[in-house]
C-alpha cells in the first residue's frame, strides 16, 4: 500500500484541494506521463504542478471513453466536451424557464 506525505494534496488561494500528478496517476490507475501528455494535448488543465479534482475525473472518463468505446484522445475530449456543454445549456434553459 502506498502512503502519501502531506505533499499530496494542498488548498489553493481559493480554498479548493488540489492533488499531485503522482496521485491522480495513482486513483485514475495511470501514470504520471500520460498525464503529461493529457496537459500538453490540452486535455485536462493543471494549476501548476497540481490538479483539481474535476481534472482527475476528467483523466478517469477520458481513460474509460477509450478503454470502453474505442475512443482516441480528440475522440473522448470531444465528448466530455460537448457533455459539458450540454449540461450549461441545460441549466441555463431552466434558468430561463423559472
Amino acid at each position: 500500500m502506498t502512503e502519501f506525505g502531506l505533499s499530496t494534496a494542498v488548498l489553493s488561494t481559493d480554498g479548493d484541494r488540489l492533488y499531485t500528478f503522482e496521485y491522480a496517476a495513482l486513483v485514475t490507475e495511470t501514470s504520471t506521463t500520460v498525464i503529461e501528455q493529457f496537459v500538453q494535448v490540452g486535455l485536462i488543465e493543471p494549476v501548476g504542478t497540481m490538479l483539481h479534482a474535476r481534472e482527475i475525473a476528467r483523466i478517469a472518463q477520458i481513460r474509460r471513453l477509450r478503454r470502453d468505446l474505442g475512443l482516441n484522445l480528440v475522440g473522448a475530449a470531444m465528448v466530455l466536451d460537448m457533455a459539458q456543454e450540454i449540461a450549461q445549456l441545460r441549466a441555463q434553459l431552466k434558468a430561463l424557464q423559472t
